[in-house]
């Protein structure tokens, strides 16, 4: 049976997840565990943080697909929207009429059912922002639920089953299911929504950039009149989505069409100080060790809504200053020898940049190495071959790795690593092309001293090169 006909069986008590290591999957099998379920879960790339994660929790993982891995017959299968309809564990499933949903549905049936939701859309920033509102929640005694696709360290979780009246979700525009290919976040009904960014990303189920406008469009039109919008207006794509809405819409930025309005900012590393402005008045001033206006932009959309929410300044000011970022999300992994190896989820060519931009400052007295690996459905693929090799501006010395999973993509659409390092080459900067991490590892050995930054950008494990860089410097 299959939760999208609401066929929601009554009795449940065993539960497996087919791709668990997803951040959200990973999220929603914790939450089930902590609910009373027995949670079991398989994935085909297994690898810290989330396993980790999951291990701590007792979920049993199984390393791989194989039908031998619901044979013992869950009452509900969730299914990854990375599963396809051929994988072994769903035909499986289907052979013995197994009832199945896709993540969001499950989310929304054990978890956001009788709760206000506060979801975050957009193309960057949804797990930022969303951490930085559930801790802001949470630091204001309301005790949110909340699902988020990183790791808080305020928390060492991704999510929290709070009893409190609102749940935080971050919101993907990806596909949901292989029965149910629309984007996740036309699952939810949010009471309050934020909206970072609207760009194209996805290529592998997106056509281009009209497509995903359709995709934040429908989802738009679909909020209830009596909810609110807070949009960040300084973005193209959202300022081209928001006019005209049946809902309330509030503009967030630092441009003066927007209602909250980032202020005077000054950096004293390891602080960034700024000032909100609320319709063109003072509202508070603020410090995060969050670095980059595109994280000052994500904290003023929280600041926003936490007002909305009639949270006191002072206490989103107490929430925003020990907010202590996300795991993955400029990540200091360790010094060695004054060399400093920092973890990032950067693949987007606007996240690229923005990085690298955002950390320069704070580490002006040494040289910035940026370390790539184009792994994502979208960088793996030429969309953005043009656009990378203006996303590293600031980088001293920059290291590009051959994409690992090149074989997943016809030899026509695939990027070429090589083709960005000779690009970068004719902009004058010091690239270099690498075909394995082993030698990017052996290279920056070498080339690494006292004081550089090693900012190491990748959506995966990166054969866990920020670990093996670390013992050998």
């Amino acid at each position: 049976m299959d939760l999208s006909k609401n066929c929601i069986p009554e009795k449940i008590q065993k539960i497996h997840l087919i791709a668990i290591c997803g951040t959200a999957m990973g999220a929603l099998a914790s939450v089930l565990k902590d609910m009373g379920f027995t949670v079991t879960g398989s994935d085909q790339s297994v690898y810290p943080p989330m396993s980790d994660f999951l291990e701590r929790k007792g979920i049993k993982i199984s390393q791989g697909f194989e039908a031998e891995h619901i044979s013992y017959g869950p009452d509900l299968v969730v299914v990854g929207n990375t599963v396809s309809k051929d994988n072994s564990e769903v035909v499986k499933m289907q052979q013995m009429g197994l009832n199945f949903c896709s993540m969001p549905q499950a989310v929304n049936y054990f978890l956001a059912a009788n709760k206000k939701p506060l979801l975050v859309v957009g193309t960057h920033g949804k797990t930022t922002t969303s951490s930085i509102l559930a801790w802001v929640l949470h630091t204001a005694g309301l005790d949110p639920c909340f699902m988020i696709g990183g790791i808080l360290k305020n928390f060492n979780s991704n999510y929290g089953f709070g009893r409190g009246d609102y749940i935080v979700i971050e919101g993907d525009e990806y596909d949901t299911a292989f029965f149910d290919k629309g984007p996740k976040f036309l699952h939810y009904n949010p009471f309050t929504t934020i909206i970072t960014s609207v760009e194209f990303d996805h290529a592998d189920i997106f056509k281009d950039f009209e497509h995903v406008k359709q995709a934040f469009d429908t989802f738009i039109s679909g909020i209830d009149p009596q909810h609110t919008l807070f949009a960040c207006n300084d973005d193209d794509g959202v300022a081209g989505l928001i006019q005209s809405r049946q809902c309330r819409v509030i503009k967030y930025g630092r441009g003066p069409a927007s209602s909250w309005r980032l202020g005077a900012v000054s950096i004293d590393p390891p602080w960034t100080f700024f000032e909100v402005l609320n319709q063109s008045e003072v509202f508070g001033n603020f410090k995060t060790k969050l670095a980059g206006e595109h994280n000052l932009l994500n904290a003023l959309s929280v600041i926003a809504v936490a007002q909305h929410l009639k949270i006191p300044a002072e206490v989103i000011a107490g929430a925003i200053e020990t907010f202590e970022g996300i795991k993955r999300r400029q990540e200091v992994r360790g010094i060695k020898n004054g060399i400093t190896v920092m973890d990032d989820f950067a693949h987007h060519p606007t996240a690229v940049r923005e990085t690298i931009r955002a950390l320069k400052p704070f580490h002006s007295d040494g040289r910035l190495l940026a370390v790539f690996e184009p792994r994502t459905n979208s960088s793996m693929r030429k969309v953005f071959q043009d656009v990378y090799p203006l996303s590293f501006d600031g980088a001293d010395l920059i290291c590009i790795r051959r994409p690992s999973r090149l074989d997943k993509i016809k030899p026509d659409e695939r990027f070429s690593s090589e083709k960005l390092v000779a690009d970068l080459k004719n902009q004058g900067k010091d690239a270099y092309y690498f075909p394995n991490t082993a030698t990017i590892i052996d290279f920056l050995v070498k080339t690494a001293c006292s004081g550089d930054l090693i900012l190491i950008m990748s959506n995966g494990g990166f054969d866990n090169i920020h670990e093996k860089l670390l013992k050998k410097l």
